[in-house]
């Protein structure tokens, strides 16, 4: 019997909006741990800046498989289709960059509209401490991976 997915129908009746802030997490494809190489993790990075007209970082960490993006839309683009154009942009860029073929990423993610009364500091922190949990660094500052505006407070 097939599986069928119904996160489509999470997402009826709601609206993005210009100036709203999501938490978006994707995985890569098969969860394949591409971003242990400095090279493609950096190829996302500078993806995800490349949006900035559209979509500004608040925070993020590029774990080996999977990515956790705070993001505020600055245009009426929806969280699907800046997704959409990161995992395109980033995935031309990574298999051109080490000569590879196939899918980079999951045809899935997950976002999650950030509420005014949610401390988007406290969640930015929380996302950034992913390699600290994950034990792949027993200091943030070692991770190369990651990035906050409030980087000066």
């Amino acid at each position: 019997m097939p599986v069928h997915y119904h996160g489509c129908n999470l997402r009826k009746g709601r609206f993005s909006q210009i100036g709203g802030i999501y938490l978006i997490t994707t995985v890569t494809h098969r969860r394949e741990p591409l971003f242990r190489n400095l090279y493609t993790g950096r190829v996302v990075v500078n993806t995800l800046k490349s949006e900035s007209n559209r979509a500004m970082t608040l925070a993020y960490v590029l774990m080996p498989d999977h990515l956790h993006w705070l993001v505020q839309l600055l245009t009426d683009i929806t969280p699907g289709e800046v997704m959409q154009s990161v995992k395109s942009v980033s995935s031309h860029r990574v298999n051109r960059g080490v000569s590879r073929k196939g899918p980079v990423w999951q045809a899935r993610y997950h976002e999650h509209a950030v509420r005014r009364d949610e401390d988007i500091r406290a969640l930015a922190r929380y996302i950034i401490a992913n390699p600290l949990r994950e034990n792949l660094v027993q200091d943030i500052g070692d991770y190369p991976l990651w990035d906050a505006v409030w980087l000066q407070d």
